[in-house]
């Protein structure tokens, strides 16, 4: 009996000896993941009027991979989809609301390759709204939301927004993030009241339509 233990350990010896070392260096390469990357390109960084947003990416190692894209806003979302051979992938998306998004990319991991995750992008995505604007003749009033109306004052009056509010405003080419300082206005079919100095950064006339990212 005292024999048997030795015979057994020898036996197993032998036994892993007579596997071939590829076989095992094979096995251990099948069951490590690679480290991977991931990239994300967006079509363009505003969106107007409901347009979709073209994403494009590609990871590495090729293959097809499962992707998940994760938008980050207002009205956030997820959509999975998976990269082509050569690593490609490429999404297209809507907007639901009006708003600032950060979307990053993820490459989900499987048996091959690691999780990796894209830097983030940001999109605007942007809503038509009526305007005007004010300021000469009420300088040195007091404004809703706290201080006094200056010609210096970059800002929008806003009825429902809370004080303080950033908003993105563009108009021909123009744009400016500005806070929400004052109330109004109170003119029928109009959102925002521009300061002064809001209307002159965006060249905007005494009324008209803009793009608001609220």
């Amino acid at each position: 009996m005292r024999f048997t233990l030795p015979a057994a350990l020898a036996a197993a010896v032998l036994l892993a000896a007579a596997v071939p070392a590829s076989a095992r260096t094979h096995d251990r390469h099948r069951r490590e993941r690679v480290r991977s990357h991931i990239t994300l390109h967006v079509s363009t960084h505003d969106l107007v009027g409901g347009r979709r947003l073209v994403l494009r990416g590609r990871v590495r190692p090729r293959g097809g991979h499962r992707v998940k894209l994760v938008f980050r806003g207002p009205r956030g979302a997820a959509l999975g989809t998976s990269s082509r051979r050569d690593g490609a992938f490429a999404v297209r998306w809507r907007p639901r609301g009006a708003g600032t998004y950060r979307v990053r990319a993820y490459g989900l991991h499987d048996r091959r390759v690691r999780a990796s995750v894209s830097p983030a992008r940001r999109v605007t995505a942007y809503r038509t709204a009526a305007a005007s604007y004010y300021g000469p003749g009420l300088y040195g009033g007091a404004l809703a939301c706290g201080g006094t109306l200056q010609p210096g004052t970059l800002g929008v009056a806003n009825k429902t927004l809370p004080c303080g509010s950033r908003v993105r405003l563009r108009y021909r080419g123009h744009s400016v993030t500005v806070p929400v300082v004052d109330r109004g206005p109170y003119v029928a079919g109009r959102e925002f009241d521009l300061t002064a100095a809001t209307r002159a950064r965006l060249h905007f006339p005494s009324t008209g339509v803009l793009l608001s990212s609220r």
